[in-house]
């Protein structure tokens, strides 16, 4: 399977946080949802990927060419949809044409407004005054317009009203029928991964946690509730954060460790909402444990 987009190794550091090692790929003809916590590192690894962040080791490749060296041949072919409009606000969609079609051989004017016309996005009206949901078109009908292999979206979805989002999947899913393009796309909605995605990266705290098929993830792990007492004690240190109140437990468990435990306890299988929120728990529950 060839892989529109290869990470290995990438090492970015900032002032009080750091990539480590981020390593994953996506094959062609497929959608990867890109998610995790604020602050996990999304917005660097996109930003590192389209060659705006300078990266302090490791590797990426953006249809087999080196996203340093060949930047621009990249760009060309490349189409990014980011949580807030990157365009002229003061122009209307027929000026703004007119100033993007230079920067792409490969421009196309009749599909431009094709999907202007798809979109219900209205050519003599200034982009400033659009909707959220009118911008987030606005940015896909250009990668459209230039034939786009590989779209990357930073939180396009965010603040977006639902018909917006179920308007967006639809695009995204009519977009990927061709098996020569891939989607990379970062959101904190789960819902909208659950429903088109068939990859899925978690990062966390700067690090992947997860990266594979999308299916595996949620058959890999579920939540289990019950009396805390009743836990082996085996099983208590291979819980994911473990949370205990009044009336119980309830922590993230992977499935494969599900064989032999009692009855008395509860398990169902784990949404990928689910999984980020038991991550960020082991962190307060290991934290408190190092405290206590």
């Amino acid at each position: 399977m060839e892989n529109i987009l290869e990470i290995s190794g990438l090492n970015k550091a900032y002032d009080g946080f750091a990539l480590n090692d981020v390593s994953f790929s996506l094959p062609k003809g497929f959608i990867m949802g890109f998610v995790g916590e604020n602050g996990s590192g999304k917005t660097t690894t996109i930003r590192s990927i389209l060659n705006m962040a300078k990266i302090d080791s490791g590797k990426i490749t953006v249809f087999g060419l080196d996203s340093v060296s060949d930047t621009i041949e990249i760009k060309e072919r490349l189409g990014v949809v980011f949580d807030s409009l990157y365009l002229a606000e003061h122009l209307n969609v027929k000026q703004i044409e007119q100033q993007l079609k230079p920067f792409y051989k490969d421009w196309d004017s009749g599909e431009f407004f094709r999907r202007l016309k798809e979109f219900d996005l209205p050519d003599n009206k200034k982009v400033g005054d659009f909707s959220k949901g009118m911008k987030m078109k606005l940015m896909i009908a250009i990668a459209l317009s230039h034939k786009a292999e590989l779209i990357i979206l930073d939180e396009p979805t965010s603040g977006l009203d639902p018909v917006a989002r179920d308007e967006l999947l639809d695009i995204l899913t009519e977009y990927i029928e061709n098996d020569n393009r891939g989607v990379l796309f970062s959101t904190h909605i789960t819902a909208d991964i659950e429903r088109i995605a068939d990859y899925v990266t978690i990062l966390h705290n700067g690090k992947v946690w997860y990266t594979g098929t999308k299916d595996e993830l949620t058959e890999s792990y579920a939540v289990i509730k019950g009396a805390e007492n009743d836990i082996p004690a085996e099983l208590k240190s291979r819980l994911i954060g473990f949370h205990a109140y009044r009336n119980g437990f309830d922590a993230l468990i992977k499935t494969d460790d599900l064989a032999g435990i009692p009855d008395t306890l509860e398990y169902e299988k784990a949404s990928i909402d689910e999984i980020l929120v038991y991550i960020a728990k082991e962190d307060k529950y290991e934290k408190n444990e190092r405290h206590s």
